[in-house]
């Protein structure tokens, strides 16, 4: 019997009861971008949490196609039908939580909070994202210049330290050689929010650091009107100020009667 793809995902969880959490990370991340964050949960989370290495990231499985719906897919086969959801999601991640909110993959999400997501792509942005998806494996000689390579490419470097284990997780040593863990082809850039935003069945919130040079308060609230900014931080807010993050979770649930 063929396994499903989702049973192929690695990923961290936690706790117990409901609702879950789920946390999305973005683009080349991986679940333990999540570390800082989820010293929050065993105090203040009622219920259980997991973060997954989406699909071509961290030590989950390559394999195409990539598309917002295949990460959703591929995800809602972690999570029990009848489980109230509660979608935490970084820049990519968001727009998974936004298509698994949709309805179309048999999963119950009654919030979505995502921040950082681009909303606008210039089209020389998106001839680069497409350029880099079909480029191939960049090998490394030392763990150092791949570390250094992840750190940059994620926009970490200076906020995650180098022998971290979500360094660890985004690259991958063979034969003496290092490479990113992420599949260049898992690249998403360029890809239009619109859709998933249109079919949303749960309440969305946008956020952004007020210092992220990928999305302005403006984008954000064509799709949401009561888009916040995040003072002080930038695209990586859940890194970088992790309180944050948690007081505008706890703030949204609250207000939408999720928790």
């Amino acid at each position: 019997m063929a396994i499903p793809n989702a049973v192929r995902l690695s990923f961290e969880a936690g706790g117990s009861g409901s609702p879950t959490l789920l946390l999305l990370h973005g683009l080349g991340g991986n679940a333990a971008v999540w570390s800082n964050l989820r010293r929050c949960l065993a105090s203040r989370w009622p219920g259980r949490w997991i973060a997954p290495d989406l699909r071509g990231h961290g030590r989950s499985f390559h394999c195409a196609p990539y598309s917002f719906g295949a990460h959703a897919a591929d995800v809602a086969g972690l999570l029990g039908s009848e489980e109230r959801v509660i979608c935490l999601g970084h820049s990519m991640g968001g727009v998974v939580g936004m298509a698994l909110a949709s309805g179309w993959f048999g999963v119950r999400v009654t919030q979505v909070v995502a921040f950082g997501v681009k909303m606008l792509w210039q089209p020389e942005e998106v001839a680069k994202a497409q350029d880099f998806a079909r480029s191939p494996v960049r090998w490394f000689k030392t763990r150092d210049e791949a570390a250094q390579r992840f750190l940059r490419a994620t926009g970490l470097a200076g906020l995650v330290d180098p022998d971290s284990e979500c360094v660890a997780r985004g690259i991958v040593e063979c034969d003496g050689r290092f490479r990113l863990a992420m599949d260049p082809a898992a690249n998403l850039g360029g890809a239009s929010i619109e859709p998933f935003v249109r079919a949303l069945s749960a309440p969305l919130r946008l956020a952004a650091g007020d210092r992220d040079p990928m999305v302005t308060l403006d984008q954000m609230r064509r799709y949401d009107p009561g888009a916040t900014l995040i003072d002080g931080v930038g695209h990586n807010a859940h890194v970088e100020a992790p309180e944050r993050i948690w007081e505008l979770l706890e703030r949204e649930i609250g207000a939408s009667g999720s928790r």
